[in-house]
């Protein structure tokens, strides 16, 4: 099982729609994919669930069916994590709902983060939490791919997270705001790495499962580019191919003195179009937008776009499945 998680502290480029894809498609291509929703506003449930489903989960005024319930002994101080509910949506994808309770446990995941330092069992059984939910989840679950969205911030909650992660992917938008975004991203992952290992290195307890804190980024992902003549457009191309020297110099500290363009750089994993109104139909039916039907209303012009979307993402996840394939250490390219 290999686990992947979708993060860039700058919002708005379309991170949890883009998990909701690749998780659909991952099962299309047979692979069983475990969805976890570690951002507080729990829009990726609010994307596999129904509506009655997400009143009845979130009505709950106790044992909720959410991550929430894992971490709730160890929260209270009375015992360490239980099992979480794995909601099925099809045969090969399972879902850990998102809670907003969830933002509460900030605080406990952030004291305990110095506590380690001093080799507190404790301290260690609160920050490995979500880690060690997540492994328990796709164990049981017996699934290929551990798929995680989280928020966009460089809260303790994220840093418990990406810590468990084998491989960190980052959508991108073309524009400034985002090429900042990327060099936060590659100093702050410098540095929890860095933290994490001077502090798994002083745990006492053997029978504790630690994240291992390798935090492999395997490429990144351009979203909602604009399209011409099957190219990006100038106004995209402005920004989006600052993104290759920057990915290396601030993500992978391996700045290039040649020039990289974005359509031939082999850290870009895709640049994916905007499909336009075809996300408010798939919304509408709960559905990815590759397998709208023309029962949906995906007809004509739609249709078609349905199926190039179909190609972009059946692409993609091959992409991802591929490098994750080569080396469970460094990325070949």
């Amino acid at each position: 099982m290999k686990t992947i998680i979708f993060f860039n502290n700058k919002g708005g480029v379309g991170k949890t729609t883009l998990v909701y894809h690749i998780a659909y498609m991952l099962a299309e291509l047979g692979k069983k994919c475990l969805a976890v929703d570690l951002d507080p506003q729990a829009n990726l449930s609010s994307m596999f669930l129904s509506d009655e489903e997400l009143e009845r989960i979130y009505s709950a005024d106790s044992h909720r069916e959410t991550l929430i319930s894992g971490i709730e002994p160890l929260n209270r101080g009375i015992g360490d994590i239980k099992e979480v509910k794995i909601h099925e949506i099809t045969s090969n994808i399972g879902l850990l709902a998102g809670d907003l309770d969830l933002s509460a446990y900030e605080d406990k995941l952030s004291t305990n983060w110095s506590k380690c330092i001093d080799g507190d069992e404790a301290a260690f059984r609160v920050v490995s939490s979500i880690s060690r939910i997540i492994e328990k989840a796709a164990e049981s679950y017996e699934v290929d791919y551990c798929i995680i969205d989280v928020g966009p911030n460089f809260g303790a909650l994220n840093r418990a997270t990406l810590i468990a992660a084998d491989y960190v992917i980052v959508p991108m938008g073309a524009d400034l705001f985002s090429l900042q975004g990327l060099k936060n991203l590659g100093k702050r992952l410098r540095i929890w790495k860095r933290e994490w290992e001077d502090r798994a290195s002083r745990n006492l307890a053997d029978d504790l499962s630690l994240p291992h804190g390798e935090i492999q980024p395997l490429g990144y992902i351009v979203m909602q580019h604009g399209i011409k003549e099957s190219r990006p457009v100038m106004s995209y191309l402005r920004w989006a191919n600052r993104i290759p020297a920057v990915f290396r110099e601030f993500v992978l500290e391996t700045p290039s003195e040649d020039a990289v363009l974005v359509e031939n750089d082999p850290y870009c994993l895709a640049l994916l179009k905007h499909y336009h109104s075809l996300i408010p139909m798939a919304m509408e039916v709960r559905k990815p937008i590759f397998l709208l039907k023309p029962a949906d209303g995906a007809i004509g012009a739609h249709y078609q776009a349905v199926q190039r979307s179909y190609a972009d993402f059946k692409a993609l996840a091959m992409e991802i499945m591929e490098r994750v394939d080569v080396s469970s250490q460094q990325i070949i390219v």
